[in-house]
């Protein structure tokens, strides 16, 4: 049984679905303004193994990830300027140009990263009409108040506000960091309709003004229209969003429906640099792009899974290479049972694969603990290469589809190491030498092959196996 972490409640959960064999999912998309870093990509990945292996238990995964492409301002404020324009003067386009480019550039990331495309992704330049009939219900219910021609939700008719960050509203009114906007009744009270200023570009014709919506009103309505007016499954997003922006949807929309937004709140951690979140605004960050010229993508999911996705993982060429080193450790040993032939006189396998199968599960259903689920496929692929060496493994398909399941619940692209036919000949030469035990052309040709980048090993009836380094 999945036992999911609850950032709501602040525990792990039996997680059960509100439909039998159905799944409602919502995840924070990007903001549309520059290419993706490996921040967005660590979780990304982690929501898409979430999906992978609620797929893999039978479940129908409703999946909607956005673009936000208006209303994200600079510093997350609530005044000031939209960074898609502010990218769009620097690129001296239009905004939607801006914000087509980079959903564009995401979705290269996307798919090169083997992340299965969501089943709608919105974006709130489509829901302008639906944004403003919600802030207008908010209004009627006595939650949003106009002044001056932006609209403001007040946060004191909302007594649940805050319990999804843990904060006291009264102690964060006490020591609000908030810009003070005599405009608004209470300093936390946020923007659900922004009006315009003059000079900016993204702006619509509403009941209050020309202007544009708020950030965090945007997942409310797109949510509400592709999941339905009640309450979904699982919202999914970084944690940095915790608040405002998560615990100011939660406020939408419970005020807006009457119910409960979501049954758990899924949140990843952040990709560290030297202990410092990585960042476009820091400047220490990694393009998916740039990263995806140095290592696979499988690499890189490898990489992310090594974590649990709640925790803080951190970036470096060192933790890149030893998932490389994993990665290809799985690939020789897929490779070892492709070519496998079995001997007539071998006898059938000792290895109990359900055992490891269970093992998997038990890992992924605490709280998708993709480390110990890996070290379970660690374990698999050292006994598995132990029986091979041994003419013990038997028929390996089994043991293949095996691999490839645990394979395709992480989104691994499993591939057939390729050996240089030199290198191979070179093995050869060298097998040849051990049968004639001249063992110093045998140590003489074992050094020609590891200063070729591989490794070879003896295994049984002098027979070997060849490895990249």
């Amino acid at each position: 049984m999945l036992n999911l972490y609850n950032t709501l409640s602040r525990k792990k959960e039996e997680f059960k679905s509100i439909h039998p064999g159905k799944i409602s999912m919502y995840v924070c998309g990007p903001t549309v303004y520059d290419h993706c870093h490996l921040g967005h990509g660590r979780g990304y990945v982690s929501m898409d193994i979430i999906r992978r292996y609620l797929e893999f238990s039978g479940y129908e995964v409703r999946y909607i990830m956005n673009y936000t492409d208006v209303g994200h301002l600079v510093n997350d404020a609530e005044e000031g300027e939209d960074k898609i324009e502010r990218k769009a003067k620097t690129e001296k386009v239009n905004p939607i140009e801006i914000a087509n480019k980079y959903i564009e550039s995401s979705e290269e990331d996307f798919k090169a990263l083997n992340i299965k495309p969501a089943t709608f992704n919105p974006r709130p330049t489509q829901y302008i009409a639906q944004i403003i009939k919600f802030v207008q219900d908010l209004i009627k219910k006595g939650y949003a108040y106009e002044i001056n021609g932006s609209v403001y939700f007040s946060v004191e008719k909302f007594p649940e506000y805050g319990k999804l960050s843990g904060r006291n509203v009264d102690d964060m009114i006490s020591g609000s960091r908030v810009e003070i906007n005599e405009e608004k009744t209470n300093p936390l009270d946020f923007a659900l309709w922004i009006k315009a200023t003059p000079e900016h570009i993204l702006k619509w014709e509403s009941p209050w003004s020309l202007g544009y919506p708020g950030w965090h009103i945007e997942c409310s309505v797109m949510s509400c229209d592709l999941l339905g007016q009640d309450t979904f499954d699982i919202h999914g997003g970084g944690n940095e969003n915790i608040f405002p922006h998560n615990e100011n949807e939660i406020a939408q929309n419970e005020a807006y429906l009457g119910k409960k937004m979501a049954n758990f709140w899924t949140l990843w951690s952040m990709v560290n640099v030297n202990g410092v979140k990585m960042s476009k605004s820091l400047g220490n960050f990694t393009t998916i792009k740039d990263a995806l010229k140095e290592y696979s993508a499988s690499t890189i999911r490898l990489w992310i899974a090594s974590s649990h996705y709640r925790s803080p993982i951190n970036y470096s060429i060192d933790s890149l290479a030893q998932s490389k080193t994993n990665l290809d450790t799985i690939n020789n040993f897929y490779s070892r049972l492709l070519s496998h032939e079995p001997t007539t006189d071998e006898k059938l396998s000792a290895m109990t694969l359900d055992s490891y199968c269970q093992d998997f599960e038990a890992a992924m259903d605490d709280d998708l603990n993709t480390p110990k689920a890996m070290s379970v496929i660690f374990q698999f692929v050292t006994d598995g290469n132990k029986l091979l060496d041994e003419n013990l493994l038997g028929n390996p398909m089994e043991a293949k589809k095996l691999l490839e399941t645990f394979a395709k619940v992480l989104g691994l692209i499993l591939q057939v190491a390729e050996i240089p036919e030199a290198v191979q000949k070179i093995a050869e030469e060298r097998k040849e030498a051990r049968q004639n035990k001249d063992f110093a052309k045998s140590d003489e040709l074992r050094d020609t092959i590891d200063r070729l980048g591989y490794i070879v090993e003896d295994i049984k009836d002098n027979d070997f196996i060849i490895k990249q380094k």
